[in-house]
């Protein structure tokens, strides 16, 4: 995911308001979740950068309490995550007019995403091949496949799921298993993880047998 600047910036709430309001949906996709790609050793303060601007900008912290607990996954599509993020803040100003005259000294900048992809090469047939290759395949390439996948297929499933599911309903209780992961609170290498062990805990799925 490659991010592009906008001139949109913002240094209080009413502006984040307002550049949410007309913010293209893929500038939303990339504050939710752009930073699951960045490297990093400690887990994520806050889930996106909404609530983090908030708090260490404008140093409002129930406020930014209440948008990191907001989960992305939680709907259909990204217009209905708009109006959470809309509802939430106003909410917080409508409970407190001290918000509308904080300022930050560095503005909130918005940025889009765009998903650039490259052929790793690598090939798998069957799912036994798909579970030896998970624990070494990068973490980017769990989120293009397991996350962004989601944007792009009619079902919203993931394309692990979507293959899967060509090996008949033998493989329907792992599907099930994939859709029950929690992708969102936590990092790519904890969703790895996640899915070596859905695939360790079917046989069918490992050995074909």
């Amino acid at each position: 995911m490659i991010a592009i600047a906008s001139a949109r910036q913002a240094n209080t709430l009413h502006e984040l308001l307002d550049a949410i309001r007309v913010s293209p949906a893929e500038s939303l996709y990339y504050h939710f979740w752009a930073d699951l790609l960045q490297a990093r050793f400690e887990e994520r303060e806050y889930n996106n950068d909404f609530a983090s601007w908030v708090a260490h900008q404008l140093h409002e912290h129930r406020l930014a309490e209440q948008l990191a607990v907001i989960d992305p996954t939680a709907f259909p599509g990204l217009e209905g995550l708009r109006e959470v993020l809309l509802e939430t803040i106003e909410g917080a100003l409508d409970e407190s007019e001290r918000l509308a005259w904080l300022r930050s000294e560095r503005p909130f900048d918005f940025v889009r995403s765009q998903i650039v992809i490259f052929d790793t090469g690598w090939r798998v047939g069957d799912p036994a091949e798909l579970a030896a290759l998970l624990p070494s395949l990068p973490v980017e390439s769990i989120f293009y496949h397991f996350i962004d996948a989601r944007r792009r297929e009619p079902r919203g499933i993931d394309d692990f799921s979507h293959w899967l599911t060509g090996f008949g309903p033998v493989l329907t209780p792992l599907v099930e298993d994939l859709a029950g992961i929690d992708y969102y609170f936590g990092s790519l290498i904890e969703l790895r993880r996640r899915l070596v062990e859905a695939f360790a805990h079917h046989p069918m799925a490992v050995t074909g047998s």
